[in-house]
Protein backbone atom coordinates (compact mmCIF):
# COMPACT_ATOMS: atom_id res chain seq x y z
CA UNK A 1 0.00 0.00 0.00
CA UNK A 2 1.05 3.49 -0.69
CA UNK A 3 1.77 5.98 2.19
CA UNK A 4 -1.54 8.04 0.68
CA UNK A 5 -3.63 4.75 1.49
CA UNK A 6 -2.69 4.64 4.99
CA UNK A 7 -3.84 8.67 5.66
CA UNK A 8 -6.85 9.77 6.52
CA UNK A 9 -9.17 10.54 3.87
CA UNK A 10 -12.20 12.65 4.90
CA UNK A 11 -13.65 13.49 1.48
CA UNK A 12 -13.87 10.23 0.36
CA UNK A 13 -15.20 8.94 3.97
CA UNK A 14 -18.85 8.77 5.13
CA UNK A 15 -17.63 10.41 8.86
CA UNK A 16 -17.11 6.96 10.16
CA UNK A 17 -15.40 8.49 13.05
CA UNK A 18 -18.12 10.59 13.87
CA UNK A 19 -20.51 8.07 14.57
CA UNK A 20 -19.26 4.93 15.00
CA UNK A 21 -16.81 5.74 18.07
CA UNK A 22 -18.19 6.47 21.68
CA UNK A 23 -16.42 9.36 23.88
CA UNK A 24 -17.51 10.33 27.39
CA UNK A 25 -17.63 14.05 28.51
CA UNK A 26 -14.04 15.36 30.17
CA UNK A 27 -11.34 17.08 29.09
CA UNK A 28 -11.37 15.92 26.21
CA UNK A 29 -14.67 15.85 25.01
CA UNK A 30 -17.62 18.56 26.03
CA UNK A 31 -20.45 15.84 25.92
CA UNK A 32 -21.05 12.43 25.75
CA UNK A 33 -21.48 10.48 22.91
CA UNK A 34 -22.46 6.60 22.64
CA UNK A 35 -21.19 4.69 20.04
CA UNK A 36 -23.16 4.11 17.25
CA UNK A 37 -24.52 7.78 18.05
CA UNK A 38 -23.73 10.34 15.34
CA UNK A 39 -22.15 13.03 16.95
CA UNK A 40 -23.78 16.56 16.98
CA UNK A 41 -21.42 18.48 15.01
CA UNK A 42 -21.64 16.22 12.10
CA UNK A 43 -23.20 17.72 8.85
CA UNK A 44 -25.57 16.09 6.51
CA UNK A 45 -22.17 16.35 3.93
CA UNK A 46 -20.57 14.02 6.49
CA UNK A 47 -17.92 16.86 7.44
CA UNK A 48 -17.59 18.41 10.58
CA UNK A 49 -19.17 21.23 11.32
CA UNK A 50 -16.21 22.78 13.83
CA UNK A 51 -13.42 20.75 12.46
CA UNK A 52 -11.11 24.22 12.39
CA UNK A 53 -12.55 24.81 15.90
CA UNK A 54 -12.42 21.61 17.90
CA UNK A 55 -9.94 22.50 20.53
CA UNK A 56 -11.46 25.53 21.61
CA UNK A 57 -15.07 23.84 21.17
CA UNK A 58 -13.75 21.10 23.74
CA UNK A 59 -13.19 17.89 21.14
CA UNK A 60 -9.37 18.13 21.58
CA UNK A 61 -9.92 14.35 21.75
CA UNK A 62 -11.10 14.45 18.29
CA UNK A 63 -7.78 16.14 16.99
CA UNK A 64 -5.83 12.94 18.33
CA UNK A 65 -8.11 10.01 16.36
CA UNK A 66 -6.41 8.82 12.93
CA UNK A 67 -8.06 6.38 11.18
CA UNK A 68 -4.79 5.81 9.11
CA UNK A 69 -6.92 5.59 6.25
CA UNK A 70 -9.09 2.70 7.38
CA UNK A 71 -12.49 5.34 6.98
CA UNK A 72 -12.04 5.55 3.56
CA UNK A 73 -11.12 1.81 2.72
CA UNK A 74 -14.63 0.53 4.65
CA UNK A 75 -16.41 3.28 3.42
CA UNK A 76 -15.63 3.04 -0.99
CA UNK A 77 -13.80 -0.74 -0.73
CA UNK A 78 -15.59 -2.80 1.69
CA UNK A 79 -18.86 -1.96 1.72
CA UNK A 80 -18.95 -0.34 -2.07
CA UNK A 81 -19.54 3.29 -1.64
CA UNK A 82 -22.43 2.28 0.64
CA UNK A 83 -23.70 5.68 2.83
CA UNK A 84 -24.47 4.05 6.34
CA UNK A 85 -27.50 6.48 6.58
CA UNK A 86 -29.23 4.30 4.09
CA UNK A 87 -27.92 1.10 5.51
CA UNK A 88 -30.55 -1.46 6.44
CA UNK A 89 -28.71 -2.12 9.28
CA UNK A 90 -27.84 1.58 10.22
CA UNK A 91 -24.64 1.20 9.42
CA UNK A 92 -23.39 -1.22 12.43
CA UNK A 93 -21.42 -3.16 9.86
CA UNK A 94 -19.56 -0.59 9.07
CA UNK A 95 -19.15 1.03 12.41
CA UNK A 96 -17.79 -2.63 13.88
CA UNK A 97 -15.25 -3.14 10.96
CA UNK A 98 -14.00 0.39 11.14
CA UNK A 99 -11.86 -0.29 14.20
CA UNK A 100 -10.72 -3.88 12.87
CA UNK A 101 -9.65 -2.28 9.61
CA UNK A 102 -7.99 0.64 11.42
CA UNK A 103 -5.56 -1.97 13.54
CA UNK A 104 -4.39 -3.46 10.41
CA UNK A 105 -3.35 -0.17 8.71
CA UNK A 106 -1.23 0.39 12.20
CA UNK A 107 0.25 -2.91 11.62
CA UNK A 108 0.99 -1.70 7.77
CA UNK A 109 2.89 1.35 8.67
CA UNK A 110 5.27 -0.36 11.31
CA UNK A 111 6.18 -2.92 8.94
CA UNK A 112 6.47 -0.27 6.60
CA UNK A 113 8.97 0.92 8.81
CA UNK A 114 10.35 -1.48 9.22
CA UNK A 115 11.23 -1.84 5.71
CA UNK A 116 12.83 1.65 5.56
CA UNK A 117 15.29 0.91 8.80
CA UNK A 118 18.81 0.08 7.65
CA UNK A 119 19.65 -1.60 10.51
CA UNK A 120 16.87 -4.07 10.38
CA UNK A 121 17.74 -4.65 6.17
CA UNK A 122 18.09 -8.67 7.44
CA UNK A 123 14.31 -8.48 7.85
CA UNK A 124 13.25 -6.81 4.73
CA UNK A 125 12.06 -9.82 3.32
CA UNK A 126 9.87 -10.90 6.60
CA UNK A 127 8.58 -7.93 6.67
CA UNK A 128 7.53 -7.61 2.67
CA UNK A 129 5.64 -11.05 3.30
CA UNK A 130 3.71 -10.14 6.36
CA UNK A 131 2.61 -6.72 4.66
CA UNK A 132 1.52 -8.54 2.28
CA UNK A 133 -0.55 -10.82 4.28
CA UNK A 134 -2.19 -8.21 6.40
CA UNK A 135 -2.90 -5.43 3.52
CA UNK A 136 -4.65 -9.18 1.84
CA UNK A 137 -6.57 -9.13 4.91
CA UNK A 138 -7.77 -5.41 5.07
CA UNK A 139 -9.52 -6.08 1.23
CA UNK A 140 -11.69 -8.62 3.08
CA UNK A 141 -15.76 -8.64 3.12
CA UNK A 142 -17.08 -7.21 6.09
CA UNK A 143 -17.70 -10.38 7.54
CA UNK A 144 -14.16 -11.90 6.76
CA UNK A 145 -12.99 -8.87 8.86
CA UNK A 146 -15.52 -9.56 11.85
CA UNK A 147 -14.40 -12.76 12.10
CA UNK A 148 -10.66 -11.61 12.05
CA UNK A 149 -8.55 -13.09 15.22
CA UNK A 150 -6.87 -9.04 14.82
CA UNK A 151 -5.21 -10.25 18.40
CA UNK A 152 -3.13 -12.89 16.62
CA UNK A 153 -2.38 -10.67 13.23
CA UNK A 154 -0.84 -8.12 16.39
CA UNK A 155 1.49 -10.77 18.07
CA UNK A 156 2.83 -12.17 14.98
CA UNK A 157 3.46 -8.71 13.52
CA UNK A 158 4.42 -8.09 17.05
CA UNK A 159 7.33 -10.52 17.50
CA UNK A 160 8.68 -9.10 13.56
CA UNK A 161 8.85 -5.20 15.41
CA UNK A 162 10.42 -5.98 18.58
CA UNK A 163 12.98 -8.35 16.23
CA UNK A 164 13.50 -4.79 14.18
CA UNK A 165 13.61 -2.75 17.45
CA UNK A 166 16.42 -4.64 18.93
CA UNK A 167 18.84 -4.82 15.62
CA UNK A 168 17.95 -0.18 15.29
CA UNK A 169 18.83 0.26 18.89
CA UNK A 170 21.84 -2.03 19.18
CA UNK A 171 24.19 1.07 18.37
CA UNK A 172 23.31 3.05 20.97
CA UNK A 173 25.25 2.54 24.32
CA UNK A 174 23.75 2.67 27.61
CA UNK A 175 20.19 1.55 26.70
CA UNK A 176 17.46 2.19 29.25
CA UNK A 177 14.49 -0.45 29.65
CA UNK A 178 11.39 1.26 30.63
CA UNK A 179 8.69 -1.25 28.64
CA UNK A 180 5.44 -0.68 30.59
CA UNK A 181 7.13 1.61 32.75
CA UNK A 182 4.56 4.17 35.07
CA UNK A 183 6.36 7.38 34.27
CA UNK A 184 3.04 9.26 34.93
CA UNK A 185 4.61 13.08 35.59
CA UNK A 186 8.14 11.60 35.85
CA UNK A 187 10.95 14.08 35.50
CA UNK A 188 12.59 13.32 32.78
CA UNK A 189 14.11 16.77 31.76
CA UNK A 190 17.38 16.10 29.45
CA UNK A 191 16.92 13.08 30.16
CA UNK A 192 19.67 10.78 27.73
CA UNK A 193 17.11 8.08 26.27
CA UNK A 194 18.82 7.10 22.78
CA UNK A 195 17.53 3.81 21.93
CA UNK A 196 15.75 3.46 25.19
CA UNK A 197 12.31 0.60 25.11
CA UNK A 198 9.90 2.80 25.76
CA UNK A 199 6.87 0.39 24.59
CA UNK A 200 3.65 0.80 26.50
CA UNK A 201 5.28 2.77 29.14
CA UNK A 202 2.84 5.46 30.56
CA UNK A 203 4.11 8.82 30.11
CA UNK A 204 1.20 10.93 31.20
CA UNK A 205 2.50 14.28 31.83
CA UNK A 206 5.90 13.93 32.26
CA UNK A 207 8.24 16.48 31.67
CA UNK A 208 10.57 15.56 28.62
CA UNK A 209 11.72 18.68 27.59
CA UNK A 210 14.90 18.84 25.78
CA UNK A 211 15.13 14.99 26.23
CA UNK A 212 17.27 13.03 23.76
CA UNK A 213 14.80 10.41 22.73
CA UNK A 214 16.91 9.51 19.13
CA UNK A 215 15.99 6.22 18.26
CA UNK A 216 14.57 5.78 21.10
CA UNK A 217 11.02 2.73 20.78
CA UNK A 218 7.72 4.39 21.36
CA UNK A 219 5.55 1.69 20.45
CA UNK A 220 2.07 2.39 22.14
CA UNK A 221 3.56 4.98 24.60
CA UNK A 222 0.91 6.99 26.07
CA UNK A 223 2.32 10.91 25.91
CA UNK A 224 -0.71 12.32 26.64
CA UNK A 225 0.18 15.62 28.17
CA UNK A 226 3.78 14.57 27.76
CA UNK A 227 6.03 17.63 27.70
CA UNK A 228 8.06 17.53 24.64
CA UNK A 229 9.67 20.80 23.98
CA UNK A 230 13.40 20.76 22.57
CA UNK A 231 13.28 16.79 22.91
CA UNK A 232 15.02 15.11 20.27
CA UNK A 233 12.72 12.61 18.78
CA UNK A 234 14.96 11.65 15.20
CA UNK A 235 14.55 8.24 14.19
CA UNK A 236 12.15 7.21 17.25
CA UNK A 237 10.63 3.69 16.28
CA UNK A 238 7.21 3.33 15.94
CA UNK A 239 5.81 7.05 16.86
CA UNK A 240 2.46 8.41 15.43
CA UNK A 241 0.57 11.57 14.47
CA UNK A 242 -1.62 10.73 17.41
CA UNK A 243 0.84 10.29 19.92
CA UNK A 244 2.53 13.56 19.35
CA UNK A 245 -1.00 15.24 19.17
CA UNK A 246 -1.28 14.10 22.41
CA UNK A 247 1.47 15.38 23.82
CA UNK A 248 2.60 18.99 24.13
CA UNK A 249 6.00 20.16 21.90
CA UNK A 250 7.01 23.32 20.53
CA UNK A 251 9.05 24.52 17.36
CA UNK A 252 12.43 23.28 18.94
CA UNK A 253 11.05 19.72 18.95
CA UNK A 254 12.95 17.61 16.72
CA UNK A 255 10.76 14.66 14.84
CA UNK A 256 11.44 11.61 12.83
CA UNK A 257 10.99 12.36 9.52
CA UNK A 258 7.84 11.78 7.65
CA UNK A 259 5.84 13.12 10.57
CA UNK A 260 4.58 16.64 10.70
CA UNK A 261 4.24 18.77 14.13
CA UNK A 262 0.98 19.17 15.28
CA UNK A 263 -0.81 22.28 14.52
CA UNK A 264 -1.46 23.03 18.22
CA UNK A 265 2.06 23.14 19.15
CA UNK A 266 3.36 26.50 19.93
Amino acid sequence: MTDSELRADCGNCFGLCCVALAFTRSADFARDKAAGEPCGHLGADHRCGIHDRLRERGYAGCTVYDCLGAGQKVSRHTFAGQDWRQAADGGRAMFAVLPVVRQLHELLRHLAEVRALPAAAELDGAAAEAAAHIEALSLGSGDELLALDVAAERARVGDLLLAASALARAGFPRRRNHRGADLMGSRLRGADLRGADLRGALAIGADLRGADLRGADLLGTDLRGARLAGADLRGALFLTAPQLAAAAGDGATRLPAGLARPGHWT
